[in-house]
């Protein structure tokens, strides 16, 4: 994912922030976050509040991605934001 996510951020549709969980526990678990890596969608410095399905499939819920995608699926998954 990292690729497509820095691909994105170059093309100015995403701003990045990585965090290193191991380092900062706190506030993986102020996101509820059991998995590394994990994907989580702000809008506005909030985190995203409404759930994204694609073609059937919720792949953000609560602002967590939940579901595997490339690079065309975060595309839409942005659109929706």
């Amino acid at each position: 994912m990292s690729p497509i996510l820095e691909k994105l951020k170059q093309e100015g549709l995403i701003k990045l922030l990585k965090e290193d969980l191991d380092k900062n526990r706190p506030l993986g678990e102020r996101f509820g976050i059991t998995a590394i890596p994990s994907i989580l969608f702000f809008k506005n410095g909030e985190l995203l509040n409404h759930p994204i399905e694609i073609q059937g499939q919720m792949l953000v819920r609560n602002g967590l991605m939940v579901g595997a995608s490339g690079e065309a699926v975060m595309r839409e998954i942005i659109s929706k934001m």
